[in-house]
């Protein structure tokens, strides 16, 4: 085996469309785009979701629902889950301070705390929201809740 004789294995490669390089090559006259119309032309492109005149899905498909502009969003924690995360992150307090620095909330998170679960720990609470069977709950057990 030698240099001048190395050719690459059959099918590997593929001869090159060059298109609008004469009739000769092949690929001359209209360069493989068809007779006339909006895609012969240079610089032709669709709009996304255009269906050829067809209506399009999204126009077919009837409007549902409704989206609440007003809505708050939290992210929720139960007391059974605090218990969890306080033993497993050493957590002074629980407020949305601290999570953040934990990694268990993005920085403009809101945080509700519910009542689901038992509460053992006597960690401050500094949350943005909290049920009232989370208020009982955490009053009961001898800590203090402190609502942003």
């Amino acid at each position: 085996m030698q240099l001048h004789n190395l050719k690459p294995a059959t099918g590997s490669t593929k001869k090159v469309k060059r298109i609008g390089r004469g009739e000769g090559s092949g690929h001359g006259g209209t360069s493989t785009r068809g007779n006339k119309g909006q895609q012969a032309r240079t610089g032709a492109q669709e709009k996304k979701g255009h269906e050829g005149g067809q209506m399009p899905i999204q126009r077919r498909m009837p409007k549902r629902g409704f989206k609440n502009p007003f809505r708050v969003e939290y992210k929720v924690f139960n007391l059974g889950q605090i218990d969890l995360l306080v033993e497993k992150y050493n957590l002074p307090e629980f407020s949305p301070e601290v999570l953040y620095i934990n990694g268990l909330i993005n920085r403009t998170d809101l945080v509700k705390v519910l009542g689901n679960g038992e509460l053992k720990t006597t960690v401050a609470f500094k949350v943005n929201a909290a049920s009232a069977k989370a208020k009982e709950a955490i009053a009961a057990a001898g800590a203090s809740i402190e609502l942003i």
